[in-house]
């Protein structure tokens, strides 16, 4: 299966990057990647709203405004089941908050700078008392976390090169800062790129260290609920330029299979973007 994907990733992209048809500009510098932050922030006096489509018939819905140049402002909500025969749910009660605050701009020798704040993390919130196994022992613990924390507190760098179209490093560490009932209060670190294929499309690829995940070691196990083997996450995505305004985004999550999950997770991401 993970074959069949890779070929079919493969495919795309050439098929991509040899299309004839008009191409549109991407309206601004990516904000995040798959799923990891970057040193880009949205203009001055603009917004946009984000519909991530995940597992389960999920949905999370993100508002972000650019107040300046270098200052942005965003809340999202997560809901699970939104599509499908099962009952509805939210992740939380009260909306996730994003920051970001760039501190310097990228010049020629230096990468730009920002510091931020992300309390959104992926899949389910686990609010509830779950039982968590230790050898023949059980316990009943209080996780508080998602299925991957959030950024929480994170610092991140961007540099951009002229190579055959845009080329992004983007790289940072971060700290969770409500999700560390599990125990483990390790900062993270991250890395990724973008590659324009023209100048509608980009691939996008990244790694999660989830470096602050500790619920794989030894006998220890939660049941029903599937967190990281320890290997981090790897992943993929292409994102579209539709219009001046819209961006369509298909992302491949978990490539390396760092869960349980017998195929790799696929989302859709929908951007739209517009000045006030």
């Amino acid at each position: 299966m993970r074959k069949l994907i890779l070929r079919t990733f493969i495919v795309l992209l050439i098929f991509l990057c040899n299309i004839g048809w008009t191409q549109i500009e991407q309206p601004y510098p990516p904000l995040n990647l798959v799923s990891i932050p970057t040193a880009g922030t949205l203009p001055r006096g603009s917004f946009t709203l984000e519909s991530l489509l995940i597992t389960d018939g999920g949905m999370v819905p993100r508002l972000s405004v650019g107040f300046t140049d270098n200052f942005s402002f965003g809340v999202s909500f997560g809901v699970q089941n939104l599509i499908g025969g099962n009952k509805p749910s939210i992740n939380k009660t009260t909306p996730e908050v994003q920051i970001k605050y760039r501190v310097f701009d990228e010049s020629e020798k230096m990468p730009a700078l920002v510091y931020g704040l992300d309390t959104q993390g992926r899949g389910l919130y686990h609010a509830v008392d779950s039982i968590f196994t230790h050898g023949i022992f059980d316990s009943t613990v209080t996780l508080n976390r998602y299925d991957q924390k959030a950024w929480g507190m994170y610092m991140v760098m961007s540099k951009n090169w002229n190579f055959l179209g845009n080329l992004g490093l983007h790289a940072g560490i971060s700290k969770s800062l409500s999700e560390n009932d599990d125990g483990d209060k390790d900062i993270n670190v991250f890395i990724g790129i973008d590659k324009e294929l023209n100048r509608s499309f980009s691939l996008l690829i990244e790694f999660d260290a989830a470096l602050n995940d500790n619920l794989t070691d030894g006998d220890y196990a939660l049941n029903d609920i599937t967190f990281g083997k320890g290997k981090g996450y790897l992943n993929a995505g292409i994102r579209w330029a539709i219009s001046p305004n819209l961006m369509l985004e298909i992302n491949f999550n978990d490539i390396n299979q760092n869960t349980e999950a017998e195929y790799t997770n696929r989302e859709i991401k929908v951007m739209y973007s517009e000045s006030f």
